[in-house]
């Protein structure tokens, strides 16, 4: 019953993310991608990113997982109301961008 419970929450989880510094301005963190086999966990590249304490943040990363690398840049504002952008792509074939508002009540 508890595994059901959790279900929901454990298929939306995001990335963990490992602080690497951390102060009262905020706190640098490394996000790692990685697939688990049956026997290990294999690294596919991984995040890197600055989330200040009011909420806004900065990150860049690479997923290493396909063919080509894919790259993405992107950040967001803190607050309330936060608004949210970035980019990803391998150089050739995948481009994409997105963004976002997040209202917090």
């Amino acid at each position: 019953m508890l595994l059901l419970a959790l279900a929901p929450a454990l298929a939306s989880a995001e990335e963990p993310k490992l602080p690497i510094d951390s102060d009262d301005k905020g706190s640098v963190y490394i996000a790692p991608k990685v697939s688990p086999t049956e026997t290990a966990v294999e690294a596919h590249g991984a995040t890197v990113g600055v989330q200040r304490k009011d909420g806004s943040s900065l990150y860049g990363g690479m997923d290493t997982s396909s063919t080509r690398p894919t790259y993405s840049v992107g950040g967001s504002t803190g607050g309330n109301v936060s608004f949210s952008a970035g980019a990803e792509s391998d150089g050739k074939d995948k481009h994409g961008v997105k963004a976002g508002v997040q209202i917090k009540y």
